[in-house]
């Protein structure tokens, strides 16, 4: 019988890419003609992310590979102005991997939609998150796992599984729909604007920013001193 895993990490890994700092000031400069020097294009970021000349951040393309939980994926896919490829439960047997959330993961939801506040729980309900996970997933492989034993088709298999299972996808995306991702999945302390995101995707954001961080430094600083808010 195969061994169920469990894990509760958002993995994020920065497959390619293309552009940075340079192909943002390329794509700005196009419009006058002109040439800067480092101080001059530094300022130019800064204008851009200010006055939300947003265009020219589409310059820059990242793509990622991520592993989460379904749950998660299905949020995550909302944001449409980019691009994905997911593994498909149609033509491979999947891979017996679930989320069982961490201690540290806020269990009580209080408050009225719009208004939501999260408490981290009583020692009693992580306990009876933690067993219910398990238990649901164990259940649920085995069945998926049998019928497909018996010869029954994947996509018939696949519906068992919960909403708990990992999946993996590729996501390609320019970095000004980047920059709305996180300004929406992040409840950062610099935000201008409040959202309110799912815990687990909060974490994925947080990964998919260090990264764009890493390609574009100075883009991403503009859009942190500017409040957060995609141009």
């Amino acid at each position: 019988m195969t061994e169920v895993r469990y894990r509760s990490d958002i993995d994020v890994e920065l497959i390619d890419h293309m552009g940075g700092d340079h192909s943002i000031v390329r794509a700005a400069r196009v419009s006058s003609g002109t040439a800067g020097t480092p101080e001059k294009d530094r300022g130019l970021l800064n204008m851009l992310a200010r006055d939300r000349h947003g265009s020219p951040f589409e310059s820059v393309v990242l793509q990622f590979k991520v592993e989460c939980p379904i749950f998660v994926a299905r949020e995550w896919f909302r944001h449409r102005v980019s691009s994905f490829n997911e593994t498909s439960g149609r033509y491979k047997v999947l891979e017996p991997e679930f989320y069982e959330p961490h201690g540290g993961r806020p269990m009580r939801q209080i408050g009225q939609p719009g208004k939501y506040a999260f408490e981290e729980g009583a020692y009693e309900q992580k306990v009876q998150v933690k067993a219910a996970h398990k238990r649901l997933a164990t259940w649920a492989w085995d069945e998926y796992t049998e019928m497909l034993d018996a010869g029954i088709a994947r996509e018939v298999a696949r519906n068992v599984l919960p909403l708990s299972l990992y999946t993996s996808f590729f996501w390609t995306v320019n970095l000004r729909s980047a920059m709305n991702f996180l300004s929406l999945r992040w409840a950062h302390e610099e935000s201008t604007v409040p959202t309110f995101p799912l815990y687990e995707i909060q974490q994925g954001a947080m990964k998919v920013e260090e990264h764009a961080q890493a390609i574009a430094p100075i883009a991403m600083e503009m859009f942190n001193k500017h409040g957060r808010v995609s141009p």
